[in-house]
């Protein structure tokens, strides 16, 4: 195997209070920012930022809330000097974090939750899209993880979103994938998705791949706190970088670096 580049470490810089695994730890601008500066240390290559959970059955929070969370912090990351990732599903956010610094969207609905994201990408060919697999919002998702075949139909309404991204002027090359794992998914279909990357990655689009501290993760090797699932999310990383995906979004950063290396070191 050939890796012709390393799998990107995506970090995890959750400003909100109710995030899943850290809710809280970095809602204060300055723990955020600290923790910014030692992920930046770590050998991060993106921090994603995001000011509203998404986990599963959490409710929106309103514009005002998520934009005073967000673009203070996007506008400190840039003078630090990272690459800033926004996480949200509104084009108004996303056009506020791009005049701050952000180079690229990361958006959980894949521009279904506002018909005015593919036109403000569009309209920045340098941004980079990605656009993640997903059914409903987040407090209905897990009632609509209905599937004959997973991996086939994850696949093709992937591709019914590219094309439709793509219809409204987004270019191909702007465009990332993401499966969604553990969003309208159930534990047994996240497996079936990581076991068949390579059928996604048949769309020719890169991919980015979020399994960091997840419940299907704590289930398998019983650990209750998302803190104690980060062995098992190293496992998946160090597999994920075999494959050569372009991306994988932790909250932790070094040990996903070092696991890569290795990897590169190994295949490469």
């Amino acid at each position: 195997m050939s890796l012709n580049q390393s799998t990107l470490v995506m970090g995890v810089l959750n400003v909100t209070p109710d995030s899943f695994a850290d809710g809280g730890r970095h809602f204060d601008f300055d723990a955020a920012i600290a923790r910014s500066a030692e992920m930046i240390a770590e050998g991060v290559d993106i921090i994603d930022v995001g000011g509203e959970s998404t986990r599963p059955g959490s409710e929106r929070i309103s514009f005002e809330e998520e934009r005073d969370r967000t673009i203070p912090v996007i506008i400190a990351l840039k003078e630090l000097g990272a690459t800033i990732s926004i996480d949200t599903t509104r084009s108004e956010i996303a056009k506020l974090a791009i005049g701050a610094g952000a180079t690229i969207v990361n958006d959980i609905s894949g521009g279904k939750l506002d018909p005015q994201m593919a036109a403000l990408i569009a309209a920045n060919p340098a941004i980079q899209y990605i656009a993640m697999h997903s059914r409903g919002e987040s407090k209905d998702m897990q009632t609509r993880a209905v599937y004959k075949d997973v991996v086939q139909e994850v696949r093709q309404e992937l591709e019914d979103r590219v094309t439709a991204l793509i219809e409204q002027g987004v270019s191909p090359e702007q465009i990332i994938l993401d499966p969604g794992i553990g969003f309208a998914k159930t534990g047994a279909q996240n497996w079936e998705l990581l076991r068949n990357i390579d059928r996604l990655q048949l769309l020719g689009y890169p991919l980015l791949i979020g399994v960091s501290r997840k419940r299907f993760l704590g289930d398998l090797v019983s650990a209750e706190n998302p803190d104690d699932r980060d062995f098992a999310t190293i496992a998946l990383t160090t597999e994920m970088a075999r494959k050569g995906v372009w991306a994988v979004r932790t909250h932790s950063v070094k040990p996903h670096v070092d696991a890569i290396k290795v990897v590169k070191e190994l295949w490469g």
